[in-house]
């Protein structure tokens, strides 16, 4: 980096970076190390040094760190709490209570714990500004600068004083804790930075605890100048010579410490104000001496007061805020050479908008919202509803719009915006002419349009997201409105109808230009982007319970029927979360009850899973269905888990009890190897057959049989006796027949033909024999087949080994021989 010269104060000075050489070749010197050095806080002190240093550095406390800051406003509690305490104990020690002694011993070692964290804090370099993060920089900054005043303040000066024999000289050492004022004051400091806090409270605040604390600590001297002559002296002390009234003073050390403070501190303030009532006053020279500088400290105290608030009402007036900011304006032209047409106008737009003082936003800052939302309708509304942009739009809309601009003014040749850059602020037209200039590849300038009064721009940029394509010029003076673009994409997402008509006059505004033109496809892609957002937003809205966010979705043009990425609906969520309201709004929507997800569940389904029966019953009422795609495996799955509660409900919402999974076993199956008495009886009083059999042959009796389960074997055989009565003669297979008849699926091909010769088959009853099954095949396929295949090609001769729901294949004699 090279000096030169500034262009104010022969102190300043400023630094150009030098210009790169291409030629350099090294790692270390090249623009990427660079770069990564300068990014990094603490890269760059430990390049080319040992392992051990750069361990080191892992044992750094970085200032800015979460920890570091919890830390440092809890020594900044202690540091006031040891601020206010240091003055009593050296003025009130021969009567303080042992628990503050046991509160500033815990403070002393907390302040010992800060001296080592001190060592291993980073800092910034006051020059460079760059974190330094070397263990033995940090060090050596800190012995320099507060290392032995903070390690002095800890020691422990009562235990000292007793060593040496009570001599009070040792105790004046205490004040050197007094350095802890420091960081308090480093608090005010940051405190006066934040710009979220108002300046002028920060320095009233300050002042104030200045004056409280001189007055805090003469209150302690004054009393231990009392307590320190020699008991038979005492009584020639302020407080030992003091009678208010009819109440005497004489024996001062036996009245209550809060007592004697107060008084100590009455005695301060009456003469740092210098009333002199005479009630309190000097008895003896050590008094009268320390009462003469205290109150010459009192004279410039005041001063200092005055001073202050003096400058800080003078700083607070308008005239002198411009003056501030014109001043650092032209330092910062003069120290960057600005040229002087953008002078000209820096200056001329600040003093416009000084002059124009009616247009400050801070005048209705003491006013509250609801007046000042009225007081923008009157203003801005009749220039807003003349925009085409918003022609259409509800009034609603349109209100959200007015109470949010704020107002600005523009001199001629300002440019407003320019071409390709990213836009940030949507302007209207109140007064005034602008022009908007389109500037080609080789920097020509064509103007594309005028912009008059109830005019906008910006709005292409901002509703498509896509650079500015054009400049905006001032050419007469302006007043223009503005809304800042994410308050605005905030209004359009919840007015989305709005939203919707203000995309369509943005394209038929725009249809004479053709420049403007090219961009409906990104309108159109805007448009999609907006209904999946929103159909997200009423999903969400429904499975939090939102019913009245839900309608405003909807009335804002949602579509309650969109599904989200799973295929779930707002019905899915409502009926999964039990919400009754949300789901009979749904409903009364028109919506989908039916609507399954790409799991395979319904909202019926959602609602048994979790519970919610009224739901559950809302929906059937309404002719909702289970929709269980695999209701078999579905139903044998929560028989083999246990849960009674789903299977009841299932099976009341109309679930068939005697569906089957892929080893065709039943509920019943299940339950009977489980012994589950409780959850067979409810499948026996759902109707389910103690005859199904399963692809081996078994029915739920050999299960039970099996498992050993009495209980279970009882109940089944009951449940056979009473089907067996009412088909008397008859046998167990032929019960199951009557009762469960098998079907098949038979298609008209090859099972291992190619996909051209697939056709459509047909799903038929199993008969009581083979010829029956083919002849009834060739009638229903109008075919041709003489026997029927498996899937894996393998020849069925006999019915029996067909199972229920098995796909079979009808074929000819030739079709076997080709394949």
């Amino acid at each position: 980096m090279t000096p030169r010269a500034a262009t104010e104060g022969p102190t300043e000075i400023e630094y150009e970076l030098e210009e790169m050489k291409e030629g350099i070749t090294s790692s270390r010197g090249s623009r990427l190390a660079l770069l990564a050095r300068n990014l990094d806080p603490c890269i760059g002190r430990f390049d080319g040094r040992s392992s051990r240093a750069k361990a080191l550095s892992r044992w750094i406390i970085s200032p800015d760190g979460r920890w570091y800051d919890i830390w440092k406003h809890t020594i900044l509690v202690v540091a006031v709490y040891s601020s206010f305490f240091t003055p009593m104990e050296f003025g009130f020690f021969r009567g303080l209570p042992k628990k503050l002694f046991m509160l500033d011993v815990a403070g002393q070692i907390l302040f010992l714990v800060d001296i080592v964290l001190q060592f291993r804090l980073a800092y910034r370099d006051p020059h460079t500004y760059r974190m330094v993060c070397e263990p033995s920089s940090i060090a050596l900054r800190y012995v320099k600068s507060g290392f032995i005043v903070d390690f002095l303040g800890c020691l422990p000066w009562d235990v000292i004083y007793k060593v040496c024999g009570y001599k009070e000289e040792v105790r004046y050492l205490l004040w050197i804790r007094l350095s802890r004022v420091r960081k308090v004051a480093e608090f005010f400091k940051r405190l006066e930075k934040n710009i979220r806090i108002n300046y002028l409270f920060t320095r009233i605040v300050k002042l104030i605890v200045v004056e409280l604390y001189c007055t805090h600590t003469a209150a302690c001297i004054f009393y231990y100048l009392a307590t320190t002559l020699p008991a038979s002296m005492e009584g020639y002390t302020w407080i030992g010579s003091l009678k208010l009234g009819n109440y005497s003073y004489t024996q001062f050390r036996d009245i209550d410490l809060s007592k004697r403070y107060l008084t100590s501190l009455y005695f301060a303030i009456v003469t740092m104000a210098t009333v002199g009532y005479g009630d309190i006053h000097a008895v003896n020279t050590r008094e009268m001496i320390f009462i003469m500088v205290y109150v010459s400290f009192d004279m410039i105290l005041g001063a200092y007061l005055i001073g202050n608030m003096t400058a800080l009402i003078v700083k607070g007036s308008k005239t002198e805020r411009f003056r501030d900011r014109m001043t650092d304006l032209i330092k910062y032209m003069n120290r960057n050479k600005l040229e002087k047409e953008i002078r000209d106008q820096i200056k001329g737009h600040v003093r416009l908008q000084y002059e124009s003082s009616y247009t400050e936003a801070s005048v209705l800052h003491d006013i509250p919202v609801s007046i000042r939302s009225k007081i923008s309708e009157s203003l801005y509304k009749p220039y807003i509803e003349n925009i085409p942009l918003f022609k259409g739009c509800s009034s609603e809309f349109i209100h959200q719009i007015v109470i949010r601009l704020q107002e600005e003014f523009f001199l001629p040749g300002e440019v407003v915006m320019e071409q390709g850059n990213a836009v940030d602020q949507l302007y209207f037209v109140c007064h005034g002419v602008l022009e908007g200039v389109g500037i080609g590849e080789d920097g020509t300038e064509e103007t594309i349009l005028q912009l008059e009064p109830n005019c906008s721009f910006g709005e292409i940029s901002i509703l498509c997201n896509i650079p500015q394509p054009y400049t905006v010029r001032v050419c007469e003076l302006c007043r223009l409105l503005r809304i800042d673009k994410q308050l605005f994409a905030n209004i359009l997402q919840i007015y989305f109808v709005d939203g919707r008509r203000v995309l369509s006059n943005l394209l038929e505004g725009n249809e004479s230009n053709s420049r403007i033109k090219q961009l409906e496809s990104d309108i159109t892609f805007h448009i999609s982007k907006q209904e999946a957002e929103l159909a997200l937003r009423m999903n969400s809205a429904a499975y939090h319970g939102e019913l009245n966010q839900l309608k405003g979705f909807i009335r804002a043009g949602a579509d309650p029927r969109k599904t989200d990425y799973d295929g779930r609906s707002p019905l899915h969520l409502a009926a999964s979360k039990g919400y009754e309201d949300i789901t009979l709004f749904l409903i009364q929507e028109g919506v989908d009850i039916n609507l399954s997800d790409k799991f395979g569940n319904t909202p019926l389904l959602e609602a048994i899973k979790y519970g919610h029966d009224r739901v559950a019953s809302l929906l059937f009422k309404n002719g909702a269905k289970l929709g269980l795609s695999d209701a078999g495996s579905q139903l044998c799955s929560a028989v083999a888990k246990g849960d009674a509660d789903f299977l009841k409900r299932v099976l009341s919402f109309g679930a068939d009890p005697n569906s089957k999974d892929y080893d065709h076993r039943t509920p019943l199956h299940i339950a009977a190897a489980e012994g589950l008495n409780l959850i067979a009886k409810m499948l026996l009083e759902a109707g389910a057959s103690v005859f199904a059999m399963d692809r081996w042959g078994n029915t739920p009796l050999d299960e039970v049989r099996k498992s050993g389960s009495r209980s279970v074997l009882r109940l089944l055989e009951d449940a056979k006796s009473e089907e067996l009565s009412k088909f008397p003669g008859q046998s167990s297979r032929e019960i199951q027949e009557k009762m469960h008849p098998r079907k098949c699926t038979v298609f008209p091909f090859h099972p291992w033909g190619s996909e051209d010769e697939k056709k459509e088959g047909i799903m038929l009853w199993i008969p009581k024999t083979m010829e029956d099954l083919i002849r009834t095949s060739k009638e229903q396929l109008n075919c041709a087949g003489s026997f029927i295949l498996s899937e894996d090609g393998g020849r069925i001769l006999d019915v029996d080994m067909i199972s229920d729901g098995q796909k079979v294949y009808l074929v000819k004699e030739r079709d076997t021989t080709a394949k």
